[in-house]
């Protein structure tokens, strides 16, 4: 049976489409570096607002970063969305902004009135998506989509779902999220994966092999 998705009207023309990054990583870093692309193709189409981004993460960068991820030495100890938002910035011109914290269930309670259109989870524990399905399924949360992007040493995913909330409502055609599909991956019994190394050849290898 072939389901087909429709877009939310009111992504398409009333306002701003609202994007929530979670993690400046390797994965975050890479996705809201080309955001910037997203948001002229959607001006050029007609979209009259584009994108509105917020990018969340408390990591500082560090010297091993600089090896895998788009930072420099000179960016060593700075909070990494505050580089990656100020240098997208800078050269696109946009008025994107940066929450140097971690993402918890709460976090998006605050703005209620302003829910995002789209969380885009780019982190790498159970216990981290586990506060984002929270969040997002959370009493009055309106948040459209969650994309869900990971990768270890051997596998990986890329899942876009619709989270059970206020906005999505029980029906045949609902995305699922990536814990409907894959459980696990919010269970934090299991335990976590390793994380690559904080030696830089080490991470590089374990990536590779």
């Amino acid at each position: 049976m072939r389901i087909e998705h429709t877009l939310p009207a009111d992504m398409l023309r009333h306002k701003p489409v609202r994007v929530v990054v979670v993690g400046a990583g390797g994965s975050g870093s890479a996705v809201v570096m080309g955001l910037p692309y997203l948001d002229q193709a959607m001006r050029v189409w007609g979209h009259p607002y584009g994108l509105e981004v917020v990018m969340m993460d408390a990591d500082t960068v560090t010297e091993t970063n600089c090896v895998r991820q788009p930072f420099s030495t000179s960016d060593v100890g700075q909070n990494k969305a505050t580089v990656l938002i100020n240098r997208i910035n800078l050269f696109w011109g946009t008025k994107w902004s940066a929450e140097p914290t971690y993402f918890h269930e709460r976090s998006l309670q605050r703005d209620y009135n302003k829910p995002p259109d789209m969380l885009i989870g780019c982190v790498d524990t159970r216990a981290a998506r586990k506060s984002i399905e929270g969040a997002l399924t959370g009493a009055g949360n309106r948040t459209c989509y969650w994309l869900d992007l990971g990768n270890n040493a051997s596998s990986g995913q890329y899942v876009i779902g619709q989270p059970l909330n206020s906005r999505n409502r029980r029906r045949a055609d609902r995305l699922r999220t990536v814990s409907e599909l894959y459980p696990e991956i919010v269970d934090v019994e299991a335990g976590e994966d390793s994380l690559p190394s904080c030696s830089a050849i080490e991470a590089l290898d374990r990536q590779l092999y």
